[in-house]
C-alpha cells in the first residue's frame, strides 16, 4: 500500500472529491486533528456518526493500512507543521498597528543576537583569507544561503576579488571539482545539512581550497569545513511574517566585506570610483546614492 506523503493534502483533496461519509470524516479529522490523533476508532465513529468499518476503510482510502497507520502520520504532520493548521485569527485593527513595528524589532533583536554571539577574531581571520585569495566561490542552497551567496559575490566583486556565486546544487559540485589552493570557498547553510552545499565543501578540499562555513555550531556543515562562522537561526514564533535571521545573516556578510575592503586597503578605491562614475551617468546624478544600487 502506497505511503502518505503528505496525510495532511490528502485529508483535504478527499474533503473535496470523497464519498459522503469520506468527506464528514475528513472534515471532522481537519476541523479537530488533536482529538482524532488520541481518539479510539469507536470514539470517532460515534462523534461523526458512521461506523467503526467506515472509519478504517476512510484510512485506507487515505492510503494507511488502518487507524493506528493514519495517526501515526496525523501525528507525524501535527509535530511538523502543526502551527500552520490552526493559526490564531488575525484582528485587523492591531495587525494594521504592528506589522511595521513587528518587522523592524525583529530584524534588530536578530542583528544584536547575531553580533552579540560572533566571534569576530575568526571573522577578521576570514576576511584577512579572502583578501589574498585568487579567487572565490561562494555557495548557499534554499532561500536565504542563496541570496547571501549572491550577495556576497555581489560585495566582493567591487572590491577587485575575483568571485562567483553558484546556488545550482549539481553545479557546486563542478565548480568545486576545479578548485586550487589559491581558491577559498565560502558556505552558507542556515540548517547546516545541505546536501549539495557540504558535497561541495568536501570536493573542493580535496584539491587544497580553503573553506569557510556560515552555519550553526555542531552541524554537518560545520563539521567538515576548515573554518566556522557560527549563526544560530532563531524563530519568534510569528508564522505571518518571513524570517527575522536573513536580516542577522546579511549583517554577517558587511562585516566581512568591510573587512576585506579595509585589509585590501586604497587599492579598492579606483574600483568604487569608477562603479560610481559608470552608474551615475544611467540616473540621477546624487552621491549620496548607494554605490550601484
Amino acid at each position: 500500500m502506497k505511503t502518505p506523503a503528505d496525510i495532511i493534502t490528502r485529508l483535504q483533496l478527499i474533503l473535496q472529491d470523497g464519498t459522503k461519509s469520506d468527506r464528514r470524516l475528513a472534515g471532522f479529522v481537519l476541523a479537530d486533528l488533536d482529538f482524532v490523533s488520541k481518539a479510539a476508532i469507536s470514539e470517532i465513529a460515534l462523534r461523526v456518526g458512521v461506523s467503526e468499518p467506515t472509519v478504517t476503510r476512510f484510512c485506507r482510502n487515505l492510503g494507511c493500512e488502518g487507524l493506528r497507520d493514519f495517526k501515526f502520520y496525523l501525528a507525524q504532520a501535527i509535530a511538523i507543521g502543526g502551527q500552520y493548521l490552526s493559526p490564531e485569527p488575525l484582528s485587523r485593527d492591531v495587525r494594521e498597528q504592528r506589522i511595521a513595528s513587528a518587522i523592524t524589532e525583529a530584524a534588530i533583536s536578530a542583528i544584536q543576537r547575531a553580533s552579540e554571539n560572533l566571534d569576530m577574531t575568526t571573522l577578521v581571520a576570514v576576511a584577512a583569507r579572502i583578501a589574498v585569495s585568487g579567487n572565490v566561490l561562494c555557495i548557499g542552497s534554499g532561500g536565504i544561503s542563496s541570496m547571501m551567496a549572491t550577495e556576497m559575490q555581489n560585495r566582493l566583486f567591487r572590491l577587485g576579488v575575483s568571485v562567483l556565486a553558484q546556488i545550482d546544487g549539481q553545479l557546486q559540485r563542478m565548480y568545486a571539482a576545479v578548485a586550487t589552493p589559491e581558491t577559498t570557498l565560502i558556505a552558507f547553510s542556515v540548517s547546516g545539512y545541505a546536501r549539495s552545499v557540504i558535497d561541495a565543501v568536501q570536493v573542493a578540499q580535496q584539491y587544497g581550497a580553503t573553506t569557510i562555513a556560515i552555519t550553526p555550531p555542531d552541524s554537518a556543515l560545520a563539521k567538515v569545513a576548515d573554518t566556522v562562522i557560527h549563526f544560530q537561526s532563531l524563530e519568534d514564533g510569528n508564522i505571518y511574517k518571513p524570517t527575522s535571521s536573513r536580516y542577522a545573516l546579511l549583517s554577517i556578510v558587511d562585516m566581512i566585506v568591510t573587512s576585506v575592503a579595509e585589509t585590501r586597503g586604497p587599492r579598492v578605491l579606483e574600483n568604487l570610483r569608477r562603479i560610481k562614475q559608470s552608474v551615475n551617468t544611467l540616473k540621477v546624478d546624487d552621491p549620496r546614492l548607494p554605490l550601484g544600487d
